[in-house]
């Protein structure tokens, strides 16, 4: 039985980390998704285009300069009949006519619009950021939970497998038992029913086990095929506090903090429609060059330069009532804005209480779930005990079997569900559950 016990200890062992495979813990999966991920990296391209339009030339703070060129050339047969009567002709007469030169304007005054422009693209810059911090917290915490359910699987798998070692000896005893005529050969068969039952259950895992190597392998972005091993272990932080967590979402969350800056957005666009109401003040000039030939006409060349200037003023007098309507619309915007800062600060809320409510009750469930496990493993090794002197049944050993397997398979699972619930928990007030 020592043997046997020494066995199965030795399967949950090897289980920590394979031997050939290079081991994965949580926080090196973390730090290649932050660099690979495809979400992440997109958030991030996301967050510096936001930081280049931030600029006074896209506000429309600062003047534009245009280089102008034109030419344009004609071949014609041409007849002119002048005031004395005469007539000129001439086949193939060219006309060429040639313009360049440099034009400069700058809106001066625009009813302000160009500052509360240049303060919105500020604005989105934040909301960038805060967009890149988000996807950050999500795919981060998908790679945690998908991580610790492979920690879950992977010690379900060794416990299966401890069972197939177990299944293999009672059969060796069964086999032992018919030769010297104990048991009848309906007891081996039996016995082969569950250890082929053990071999089935374990090819299962085993597919359940390598998906998920597969999907965590995704999230990192990386060769789908690379096999590792995992850190068999789970902390957790037991010092969550409801009030705290309220209050940490309240100043983390991104999604309060994106919410918040779509009603300073709303604010700003009302100041840009109101801006239509004043007039718009454009200066221009220009130094420009100018050139024209004709082989028919008065001139028969002249050529131009100098400087262009002048200034042009433009306000909206009527427009059937749209600046009207657009204000109003822009105001309603604002309120919308408002509305949303409470509704989604009261999901955010419920969101963390009912995490939390989870997370104790399933942090109840792994101290109580661990009992069991340890009382049914000792039941495991009475129960062996017993067989191999043959004072029980193969159907009662059976039954201590399967207990044992369930027992460490809701051990394992109220320890997941306890981590994913912190993850969910952590993810709300805008930190990563490592």
């Amino acid at each position: 039985m020592n043997r046997i016990i020494g066995f199965v200890f030795l399967i949950f062992i090897q289980s920590l980390g394979l031997k050939g495979q290079e081991t994965l813990t949580v926080k090196e999966a973390v730090e290649i998704a932050l660099e690979n991920n495809y979400d992440i990296r997109l958030s991030k391209n996301n967050f510096l285009i936001a930081q280049e339009n931030v600029s006074y030339g896209n506000a429309g703070m600062l003047p534009s300069v245009t280089g102008n060129f034109t030419q344009n050339n004609s071949l014609q047969n041409s007849t002119q009949v002048q005031a004395t009567g005469d007539t000129r002709s001439l086949n193939n007469a060219k006309n060429n006519n040639m313009n360049y030169g440099v034009s400069i304007g700058w809106t001066i005054f625009d009813g302000l619009a160009m500052f509360s422009r240049y303060d919105q693209l500020k604005e989105l810059e934040k909301q960038g950021d805060f967009q890149l911090k988000k996807v950050i917290l999500m795919r981060v915490s998908d790679v945690i939970a998908t991580y610790y359910t492979l920690v879950e699987q992977q010690n379900l798998l060794s416990a299966i497998d401890s069972s197939i070692i177990i299944s293999k000896e009672r059969l060796q005893t069964a086999e032992n038992r018919f030769s010297i005529g104990k048991v009848s050969r309906l007891e081996v068969l039996n016995v082969q029913v569950n250890l082929n039952e053990d071999e089935s259950n374990r090819l299962r895992q085993i597919d359940v086990v390598k998906n998920l190597k597969i999907s965590l392998n995704s999230l990192l972005a990386r060769d789908l095929t690379i096999d590792f091993a995992i850190v068999a272990e789970f902390d957790f932080d037991e010092g969550l506090q409801l009030a705290e967590l309220l209050n940490q979402a309240k100043t983390q969350n991104p999604d309060l903090q994106i919410i918040a800056l779509n009603k300073r957005i709303a604010e700003l666009e009302v100041k840009n429609v109101r801006a239509n109401r004043y007039p718009t003040v454009r200066l221009n000039t220009g130094y420009n060059f100018s050139e024209s030939e004709s082989s028919l006409g008065f001139v028969a060349s002249s050529s131009s330069r100098g400087l262009t200037y002048g200034i042009t003023a433009s306000v909206n007098i009527f427009d059937g009532f749209n600046q009207r309507r657009n204000e109003r619309v822009a105001k309603i915007q604002v309120d919308n804005a408002d509305l949303m800062i409470g509704q989604q600060k009261l999901l955010v809320e419920t969101s963390i209480a009912t995490a939390y409510q989870t997370y104790q009750t399933n942090m109840a469930l792994v101290v109580l779930e661990e009992k069991n496990e340890k009382i049914a493993r000792q039941n495991l090794g009475i129960t062996l005990e017993k067989y191999r002197i043959g004072t029980i049944s193969t159907v009662e050993f059976r039954d201590a079997q399967e207990n044992f397997i369930s027992a460490v398979s809701r051990f394992n699972s109220a320890k997941l569900q306890a981590k994913l619930s912190e993850v969910a928990i952590k993810e709300l007030i805008g930190q990563v559950a490592l």
